[in-house]
């Protein structure tokens, strides 16, 4: 009980004092003791949004692209302790859940030049991010620079590096799609790593 009042009086702290900064913070939303927020004036939360503790929000045009912009959309909860780091683009849709200790960028560490240290190399712009509405992703995901569809399952510890077509279950690393919904049967059906239906 004494947590869950701390956790309140401190969501309705952040909104009156911080939310001005931002470039849209929705009603209802509230983010619980973040790590850090880089760019607040790029960063665009919708209604409802439910941002847990210790979490890393990023929007900083890094690879000095002219727009740089982090959504997360109507209803959507980020769990604890992700790290979500924009360059130019992530686009989180609405209803997305998120488990804790997931991490989705849009850009990557420069490491060609192996007579300079990592640290001291340029980032590397990569492909925008686009999560679709209603996706679940698990426990200690990467997502990096791909789109992922609408109503889709990531499983825990998945690295996902390509594009994921609506409703489709993947798992692994580099991830692969398992399963597809199937409108013809209206259910779940496995599928083989080229994503076809396996015909029992």
């Amino acid at each position: 009980m004494y947590f869950r009042v701390i956790n309140k009086l401190q969501s309705n702290l952040f909104r009156i004092f911080y939310k001005r900064f931002f470039k849209s913070f929705g009603e209802k939303s509230n983010i619980l003791f973040p790590l850090n927020i880089n760019g607040m004036k790029n960063i665009s939360i919708g209604k409802g949004v439910s941002v847990a503790y210790k979490t890393w929000l990023a929007a900083v045009p890094h690879t000095n692209e002219e727009k740089c912009e982090l959504v997360i959309g109507n209803g959507s909860s980020i769990g604890n302790f992700n790290h979500i780091y924009a360059t130019k683009s992530i686009i989180i849709g609405e209803n997305v859940l998120t488990a804790d200790k997931v991490y989705i960028s849009d850009n990557l560490h420069e490491y060609e030049d192996i007579n300079v240290p990592i640290i001291h190399q340029h980032i590397r712009q990569i492909g925008t991010v686009v999560i679709g509405d209603g996706t679940w992703i698990g426990e200690n995901v990467c997502i990096i620079g791909v789109k992922i569809g609408k109503n889709c399952v990531i499983g825990a510890n998945s690295v996902v590096t390509k594009d994921i077509p609506d409703y489709c279950v993947v798992v692994g690393s580099p991830s692969y799609v398992i399963k597809r919904f199937c409108f013809d049967t209206n259910e779940w059906r496995k599928t083989n790593k080229m994503g076809d239906f396996i015909i029992s």
